[in-house]
């Protein structure tokens, strides 16, 4: 994940159904000092009771990089994140084996985190997903993380206000 800036500023939590294993998201964002440019960030801030991490161990991030003068996508190309994240949300986290933890946009970059119950789990039901749709600009980064430590070292990061 790219963390250039060093200070995250809390935003207004949501209540969102995106994921069954979500209880609530909140948004933050962070200011590359070099530059000015923003980074926003959507995590999950609250878990639903029951929620096991542990069962979630593998961490798969999907990265879109793009190009742009501000840092942030064109509204066309933000358009196909959005439709890319929507197919996979029902493949991947309405049927159990992944859930959408964080996702970060900026700097020419959009990460979508991901935890999954196994790598062959869920890149097959993201070929699934995709298969009968043009190809997206992603690519996929795939290793353990049993203690959720990219998640974990985030949500330590966010000032809270």
């Amino acid at each position: 994940m790219k963390t250039a800036a060093t200070c995250f500023l809390v935003g207004l939590s949501l209540m969102l159904s995106t994921s069954a294993l979500a209880q609530a998201w909140a948004t933050a964002q962070s200011r590359n000092p070099s530059n000015g440019r923003v980074i926003v960030f959507r995590y999950i801030q609250a878990f639903a009771p029951g929620f096991n991490k542990a069962q979630h161990a593998t961490r798969v991030i999907v990265t879109w990089q793009y190009a742009s003068e501000n840092g942030m996508p064109s509204p066309a190309e933000r358009q196909r994140m959005d439709e890319l994240e929507d197919l996979l949300a029902p493949a991947v986290e309405a049927t159990g084996v992944a859930t959408l933890a964080l996702v970060s946009t900026g700097e020419g970059l959009r990460e979508w985190t991901y935890y999954a119950k196994s790598e062959q789990a869920f890149l097959g039901k993201v070929n699934q997903a995709l298969q009968r749709h043009p190809k997206f600009p992603i690519d996929i980064h795939v290793a353990q993380d049993k203690a959720w430590r990219t998640y974990e070292q985030f949500v330590q990061q966010v000032q809270k206000p």
